[in-house]
């Protein structure tokens, strides 16, 4: 079982069950990957909401080395998830959600990079407008809703 106070999520990956876990070694690699000066930077990028299927690649494959795996993103991009692209997804919000912090990193709309819960927004008042807005699920729906600048991905699924 992944030990979430160590950053760590369990996922399964060709139907094999895998740990992932960004290290300070693969947070590096990424700063590299992504051109990001510093860590600041990365989670700023990830806050966005906006990842691309390169993005959640690098992502995985960063968190599986991470744990020890000898894989490359080359490798993981022939990896199939259950669920398809918001498999991927779901991974790689509860693995930002594990390093980066949140209450609680088993789903992505816990994640303060996928959903509502204590979710961290551009715009601070996103939370009051949530309450305003009919049908909104999250701070990010809400946000759309009311024309803020951050957005929840739609692939994200319901909130």
């Amino acid at each position: 079982m992944a030990n979430r106070h160590r950053g760590e999520i369990d996922a399964v990956l060709d139907g094999v069950p895998h740990r992932l876990v960004l290290t300070l070694g693969a947070l590096a690699e990424l700063e590299s990957v992504f051109g990001d000066d510093d860590m600041l930077a990365l989670i700023g990028r990830f806050e966005r909401g906006r990842l691309s299927a390169r993005d959640c690649m690098r992502i995985i494959g960063a968190g599986l080395r991470g744990s020890g795996a000898a894989v490359s993103d080359a490798d993981v991009a022939k990896m199939r998830v259950d669920g398809g692209a918001t498999g991927y997804v779901d991974i790689v919000a509860r693995l930002l959600a594990a390093t980066f912090g949140s209450d609680d990193a088993s789903s992505p709309e816990s994640s303060e990079f996928g959903g509502g819960g204590a979710a961290r927004t551009a715009d601070p008042d996103a939370k009051d407008r949530n309450a305003q807005q009919p049908g909104a699920h999250s701070e990010y729906d809400a946000n759309i809703a009311g024309g803020g600048a951050s957005a929840r991905a739609p692939f994200l699924g319901p909130t």
